[in-house]
């Protein structure tokens, strides 16, 4: 089955509210084998809405809209649909009853314009909505299927799981749309695909794309309309043949968070962490606080972002820095033992750069970042170019760093299997 969805809004338009919606939609219906095969987002105007459903309805025969079924004037999508399919619009009094109800508990009275939301168009079916005031609404006639539901996430992801899928599952023929996905950093686009080599090829009939970002470059691994079971197997060896072919740049999977890997490799290892930040101003500490439990094995750290602070709190000494910078692989390594002593702490990593946008030099441009980790009676530091803004740099260091502490606890003291996070 292929099914388009129209998201209605001017507010989506002009770039005040994401699209979550069109989103959510796509990942529930991929789970039932049903293709999206084209999204489109419209202001909250009679002919665009007409023209996107009625084109909608004529590639596919089927169509799911959000948005427009409020009480205010610029909720008009109802009216709109029912006009396409031409159905009445007829008062539904038990529908009027149980919003009345609904807001007497809230010790409300519902306005006059909320009974628009009590007009059902004739034939069509009533999605109660359990989280609003909008039901939604499911009409099957001769122009094909056309669901509607509210433009308030939360209750579109409701009537959406409790109401649409059932239906559409009825509809299904036991086939999936599923993916998986394996995590990379610190390694280019292009440079991956190279060492991905003539993968395409060999995976089909899955595909596989290309997701680059702040993270590193997340491949997505997807089956089409297969039996779930094959479609499981399928994405499974291809998965394992994507982390063998990558090699040590794979990190993870689906969502996982590199900071909760981390965490979880220095726990079973029973390892007790500490950081050094210069450039990253603490951005590290906060990735790795933001997961609970994290105090298990993370000391604390320092934000040494001038010189006298690495030398106050990180006992670089001065006349280090004042021969190579602070801006160099010795004071990064100077940092992360310096860290690693005062704290007391098993491996220490530091931080020093150039976020930009100036400060940079010849020697030294804007983006380079310098690494070190300390800790078992050895340090290594190394040195990198990041791109970016000042922001994006800052993220892509944290995340280098993240990156070296996570394989250095592999090698140290390995899992059983890459990129699995265990509690």
């Amino acid at each position: 089955m292929n099914l388009e969805v129209v998201t209605i809004g001017t507010e989506l338009l002009l770039g005040f509210t994401l699209d979550t919606n069109g989103a959510g939609i796509g990942r529930a219906l991929a789970a039932l084998g049903i293709r999206v095969v084209r999204r489109t987002s419209v202001a909250d105007r009679p002919v665009e809405i007409r023209d996107a459903v009625e084109s909608a309805l004529a590639r596919t025969g089927a169509v799911i809209t959000t948005g427009g079924l409020g009480p205010t004037r610029d909720d008009i999508t109802k009216r709109i649909v029912a006009d396409l399919y031409g159905w009445p619009l007829d008062f539904d009094e038990t529908l009027w009853q149980a919003l009345v109800e609904r807001y007497r508990r809230r010790g409300r009275i519902p306005a006059e314009s909320n009974r628009s939301q009590a007009e059902v168009p004739r034939g069509a079916t009533v999605l109660p909505n359990q989280c609003g005031s909008a039901p939604g609404l499911w009409l099957d006639g001769p122009r094909g299927l056309t669901v509607m539901l509210p433009g308030v996430p939360l209750e579109m992801e409701h009537l959406l799981t409790d109401e649409v899928v059932p239906r559409l599952a009825a509809r299904g023929g036991g086939s999936v749309i599923r993916s998986r996905t394996v995590r990379v950093t610190g390694i280019p686009e292009s440079t991956l695909a190279e060492a991905l080599g003539e993968i395409e090829r060999d995976i089909a009939p899955l595909t596989l794309a290309y997701l680059p970002g702040l993270d590193g470059v997340d491949l997505r691994l997807t089956a089409w309309d297969l039996e779930p079971a094959e479609a499981d197997r399928r994405l499974a060896a291809a998965a394992a043949e994507l982390r063998v072919r990558a090699g040590e740049v794979v990190y993870g999977q689906e969502d996982e968070d590199l900071a909760a890997l981390v965490l979880d490799a220095a726990r079973r290892a029973g390892v007790r962490i500490a950081l050094a930040e210069s450039c990253t101003g603490g951005l590290l500490g906060a990735r790795l606080t933001a997961i609970p439990g994290s105090s298990d094995v993370f000391v604390g750290g320092a934000v040494t972002y001038a010189d006298t602070a690495k030398t106050a709190l990180a006992g670089v000494p001065p006349s280090l820095l004042a021969a190579r910078g602070a801006v160099s692989e010795e004071v990064a390594a100077a940092m992360a033992e310096g860290i690693l002593k005062r704290l007391d702490a098993d491996l220490a990593v530091a931080i020093t750069g150039i976020a930009g946008p100036g400060g940079g030099t010849d020697d030294k441009p804007v983006g380079t970042v310098c690494f070190a980790l300390a800790g078992g009676g050895m340090t290594a530091s190394s040195r990198s170019i990041l791109i970016g803004t000042r922001s994006e740099i800052r993220y892509r260091a944290a995340q280098a760093a993240l990156f070296l502490l996570l394989k250095r606890l592999r090698l140290s003291f390995p899992g059983p299997e890459l990129g699995r996070a265990r509690k």
